[in-house]
C-alpha cells in the first residue's frame, strides 16, 4: 500500500528582527539568492516575523522613531521583501510591532495603542505593492494569557478595516513539556497542559478572535512527536467549528538540543509534516527557513537539511 505523502512547506516566517537568534548580516544579494531557494522548494508565502522588536526596526518608521525612541534602521527591508515577493511570485504578510513589555509584564494589552499606528502607517506606505497579501499578529500566546483574546481580536479587526480586509494569521504555541524559554538551561517542564484543558481553553480563546483572524498556525514544537496529532486534530476540530483556517508551524530547529537553537534532523521534520497531514492541516509554513533550511545560512547543516527534504520530495 503507498503511503500517503507528508504535507509539505509551503510558508515561511522572515525571521529579520529576532531576540534569540544570531543575525545573518545579509544584504540584498544574499536575500534574493533565499528567495529563490525558497521557490526551488515550493514556498509561495513569506511572513515577516516583526516589523519591529523594542528599538530595533525594519523600516523606518515615523511614528516608532518618534513615539518610542527606535532606531533608524540603514535598510528598508519591508521594501525590499516585498519587492523580492513581487520578483518571485510571493504572498507577503506584515508582521506588526513587539514592544518587548509583553514578555516581561504578561501584559498583552500594552501592545495594543502602538500597533494601532504602525498598521496604519505600514498600509500606507506598502499597501500598493501587489504582493502585500495579508497580516500576522506577531504577539504570541499560549492559554489565557492577560489581555490576549481582547489584544488579537482588536488588532486583527484594526487591520482588516485599514485593509479592506486583508486576512489575519497567529502563531500561537501549545503549552506542552517543551514550552519553556529559549533563556532557561533545562529543555522540558514537569507540567504540562492536558488535551482535555488545551480543548476547552482555545475554544473560549477562538470563540473570541474570531471573525478577527483567518488562519491559525500553531507552533508544533512544544510537545513530543508521538503526542503532536492529538494536539492537532483538536487545533483542526476547533478551528473548523469557528470558521478559522487551520495551519501548522513546522519548527525548522530542534528543541530537544542543550545548544539553542539549531536545524532539526530531518527525520524529526518529517514525523511532524506526517502528523500535520493526518491531522488535515491545510497549510504547513515554518519557523525559519533562512536560518535553520538555507543551503546559504551560517548553520552547515541547514543546507543539508533543505537537501534531504529536496531528495525526499523529488524536487
Amino acid at each position: 500500500m503507498k503511503q500517503e505523502q507528508p504535507l509539505k512547506i509551503s510558508g515561511t516566517f522572515l525571521d529579520e528582527i529576532s531576540h534569540d537568534i544570531p543575525h545573518q548580516n545579509w544584504g540584498r544579494k544574499e536575500w534574493d539568492a533565499d528567495f529563490a531557494h525558497m521557490v526551488r522548494m515550493g514556498i509561495d508565502t513569506v511572513f515577516l516575523i516583526r516589523s519591529g522588536y523594542k528599538r530595533f526596526l525594519t523600516y523606518p518608521s515615523d511614528y516608532l522613531i518618534q513615539k518610542k525612541g527606535c532606531h533608524t534602521p540603514p535598510v528598508d527591508l519591508v521594501e525590499m521583501f516585498l519587492e523580492l515577493s513581487g520578483k518571485y511570485g510571493m504572498d507577503f504578510y506584515f508582521g506588526i510591532y513587539d514592544s518587548g513589555e509583553y514578555w516581561k509584564t504578561g501584559n498583552m494589552l500594552r501592545e495594543i495603542d502602538d500597533n494601532r499606528f504602525v498598521i496604519e502607517e505600514a498600509y500606507q506606505k506598502y499597501g500598493h505593492h501587489e504582493a502585500f497579501k495579508g497580516w500576522y499578529i506577531s504577539l504570541e500566546l499560549s492559554r489565557k494569557t492577560k489581555g490576549a483574546v481582547e489584544a488579537i481580536a482588536g488588532l486583527g479587526r484594526h487591520c482588516k478595516s485599514v485593509s479592506g480586509g486583508l486576512p489575519v494569521l497567529i502563531s500561537p504555541w501549545i503549552d506542552g513539556r517543551k514550552a519553556v524559554s529559549s533563556s532557561e538551561r533545562q529543555l522540558t517542564k514537569s507540567d504540562m497542559v492536558s488535551v482535555e484543558t488545551h480543548y476547552r481553553e482555545w475554544d473560549e480563546i477562538f470563540h473570541g478572535i474570531a471573525g478577527a483572524i483567518d488562519t491559525v498556525a500553531f507552533q508544533d514544537g512544544h510537545v513530543d512527536f508521538h503526542e503532536l496529532e492529538e494536539f492537532l486534530l483538536i487545533n483542526k476540530e476547533l478551528a473548523n467549528k469557528h470558521n478559522l483556517s487551520s495551519w501548522t508551524n513546522i519548527e525548522s530547529f530542534d528543541r530537544d538540543l542543550p545548544i539553542k537553537f539549531m536545524p532539526i534532523k530531518f527525520e524529526k521534520m518529517l514525523l511532524k509534516l506526517q502528523a500535520a497531514q493526518r491531522a488535515g492541516c491545510t497549510k504547513a509554513i515554518t519557523f525559519e527557513f533562512s536560518h535553520f533550511m538555507s543551503p546559504q545560512s551560517a548553520y552547515l547543516q541547514a543546507g543539508h537539511l533543505y537537501h534531504r527534504y529536496m531528495e525526499y520530495f523529488n524536487k
